[in-house]
């Protein structure tokens, strides 16, 4: 017959190690802590089995890789010189698209450092805009704008509310 006093009652050990983390560089890894289990042998008659329950650490190390940048190779550039020679140049160029609207031109000339020309072009409101232009050392970047024509007012549109029908409902009675 057994008797109630030589009955151990279980016996419940917990262990919880904290968790290493070793990071060099920002990582986005994520590791679960380890469980182990382990079940002792039953240790004496009438005596529960002890259960021991470890929580083991995660161990976490991360190393960022390292770069290797090689020395920059200097060159040594050969200029030509050329002698100091007189710059001359004049054009010219000129759009006339009619499915879009862009209507424009333009004309520029240098002689030596003088610089001039002029530019047109028709804006969204139908004017007419003239920039005529010089540039030169002395007296820097000059402009004077010129319009021509009056502007196309526009009517406004205006959208219309549609507001629909609220439904009907009808009840039918049996």
């Amino acid at each position: 017959m057994l008797l109630a006093a030589h009955y151990a009652a279980p016996v419940a050990a917990y262990h919880h190690a904290p968790a290493v983390v070793k990071t060099v560089a920002p990582v986005s890894h994520y590791a679960a802590p380890v469980a182990a289990y382990h079940a002792a042998p039953v240790a004496a008659y009438h005596a529960a089995p002890v259960a021991a329950y470890h929580n083991l650490p995660a161990v976490i190390k991360t190393v960022a890789p390292v770069a290797h940048y090689a020395t920059p190779i200097v060159k040594s550039v050969h200029q030509e010189v050329y002698p100091d020679t007189h710059p001359e140049y004049s054009y010219q160029y000129g759009v006339q698209d009619a499915h879009t609207g862009d209507i424009k031109n333009q004309h520029e000339e240098r002689d030596g450092d003088v610089v001039k020309g002029y530019y047109t072009l028709v804006q969204p409101d139908g004017v007419t805009r003239t920039v005529h232009y010089t540039a030169d050392a002395h007296n820097g970047f000059n402009a004077e704008v010129e319009y021509k024509g009056e502007p196309i007012v526009q009517k406004a549109v205006v959208a219309k509310t549609i507001v629909a029908a609220a439904p009907v409902y009808k009840a039918y009675h049996h």
